[in-house]
């Protein structure tokens, strides 16, 4: 059958009434979970596991498929309102839709990033039906000198966005530092615990992140002597002019988080890195970013629920998470008695192409819900900054706690909370350091792959070819902002 005809099978099976259910409490659930911090979709879909014992595998699936790119949507409502990323993916969203907030425009952040979201989620899940087969072939071409390559060139790149090059780069290598605490997974052997059993797990990604942009934003903002500006959210959607500023970025957005999010082991956080990186690039004026760009939002906030459907393409195609939480839907398969790749397009047709039909089904449900809920939780920002400084703390306390029940995690919350009220102070940039933990683990197995591939040789990173281009666009990220400086000076002489 042709691709037109497997969809219409699809949603014929994707709109019946219980399936519609389970994509609506899919979508909805993800919401929730991805505007609280510590308590992401793979943590929903896992303990949801045991309640879909004997269940119908296609209704299961759509249900953890709406957690999933639902949940992306739901970052973005604290990122903006309190500056405090419900999910990785949406660190980068917090630089600019919380400046948004405060300059009153908390409404239209939340209404460009469902607007981006929507579009981005149908065109993404287009590009799954469509293009399925030749991107999982595309993803294939990267070995570990080509995952190395793309962490260079991440973090390198993160940092020639702020301020400073070398603060930037720094930022990064302590966030590098900080993922090889904790038990090394190809030896076994505990590093850097000092003898501490809680350090075993090594520093959390919800730790980190809500210590560096939750608490330390309440430090900063507690130090000054003026009172938060209250926030207008008459218009939730964009103007005219912010939507001619926002479409280029919503449909390059796009196209970034599917491509990243079909590579395995990258997903929603590294595309919206990249979108982020890419629309302050190709800014008329890059001193925006960080003030309040709407593009600084759109942009993350499509590529990140693009890539969702991304990630399912090496999953559906291949047997191969493309994230963490693709893993659990994949393990889910499993559970089921499916076996997820090349032959479950023929074994089990009908429940890939009704599952890729509920996802237009479920971007618009997240559509309608979130354009008339963002005014809602946009009147949060109208009660004066100081009443919400300890719901805020207690909602960082509450994620960080949640995540593993241990106090010693609210201790380092205290203690990276303080160090990212320092780096505010002095301007140093936070997110090259979430950036480096995060990839961390992709950087260190992918170097020791690469030197057991060429028996201890650095050449195998320019010899080949991907890795050598990655490598140059890392380079060119570098020294572009001193080469721009130079010439910038020189033109003044």
């Amino acid at each position: 059958m042709s691709v037109i005809q497997e969809l219409a099978t699809g949603l014929a099976g994707a709109l019946t009434p219980w399936n519609m259910l389970m994509c609506l409490a899919g979508v909805f659930a993800g919401q929730l979970v991805g505007a609280l911090p510590g308590i992401g979709p793979s943590a929903a879909i896992a303990l949801l596991l045991p309640l879909t014992f004997g269940a119908d595998p296609t209704s299961a699936i759509i249900l953890f498929a709406g957690i999933y790119y639902g949940a992306q949507y739901g970052g973005t409502l604290t990122s903006v309102l309190i500056s405090v990323p419900g999910e990785p993916s949406s660190v980068m969203t917090s630089i600019d839709g919380y400046q948004m907030a405060l300059q009153g425009k908390a409404g239209v952040a939340l209404g460009i990033a469902a607007i981006g979201s929507f579009i981005a989620g149908t065109l993404s899940t287009i590009g799954l039906m469509l293009l399925a087969p030749p991107l999982a072939r595309m993803a294939l071409a990267f070995g570990p000198p080509e995952y190395f390559s793309l962490v260079v060139l991440g973090l390198t790149a993160l940092a020639a966005v702020g301020g400073s090059v070398l603060k930037g780069l720094a930022a990064g290598v302590f966030g590098l530092l900080l993922s090889t605490i904790g038990i090394d997974q190809q030896t076994g052997v505990a590093r850097f615990a000092f003898d501490r059993v809680w350090l075993l797990d090594g520093v959390g990604f919800i730790v980190l992140s809500v210590a560096l942009f939750g608490v330390a934003e309440v430090l900063s903002s507690a130090g000054m002597a003026t009172q938060r500006p209250i926030t207008k959210i008459a218009n939730l959607l964009p103007s005219r002019a912010e939507w001619k500023q926002s479409r280029m970025p919503i449909l390059r957005g796009s196209l970034i988080g599917f491509v990243v999010g079909v590579l395995p082991a990258t997903g929603a956080t590294i595309a919206s890195f990249v979108a982020y990186i890419t629309e302050k690039k190709l800014a008329k004026d890059p001193s925006r970013f960080g003030k309040g760009a709407i593009e600084g939002v759109a942009g993350p906030e499509s590529s990140n629920n693009a890539a969702a459907a991304g990630a399912m393409v090496p999953m559906l195609a291949l047997g191969v998470p493309g994230s963490g939480t693709t893993a659990i839907i994949l393990g889910a398969l499993i559970m089921f008695g499916i076996r997820p790749g090349p032959e479950l397009f023929d074994k089990n047709a009908q429940l890939v192409w009704t599952v890729i039909a509920s996802m237009y089904i479920g971007n618009v449900f997240l559509l309608v819900m979130n354009l008339p809920l963002a005014g809602l939780f946009a009147q949060l920002l109208r009660v004066p900054y100081s009443w919400l400084y300890p719901p805020i703390l207690a909602l960082c306390v509450a994620g960080v706690y949640s995540q593993a029940n241990s106090i010693e995690d609210v201790w380092m919350l205290v203690g990276f909370g303080a160090l990212g009220w320092a780096m505010m102070r002095y301007e140093w940039p936070a997110a090259p350091m979430i950036l480096g933990l995060v990839l961390g683990s992709i950087f260190e197995n992918s170097m020791r792959q690469s030197m057991t591939l060429s028996h201890g040789s650095l050449g195998i990173f320019v010899t080949r070819p991907i890795s050598a281009v990655l490598l140059a666009c890392a380079l060119i990220a570098v020294l572009a902002p001193a080469v721009a400086r130079w010439w910038r000076a020189r033109a003044h002489i």
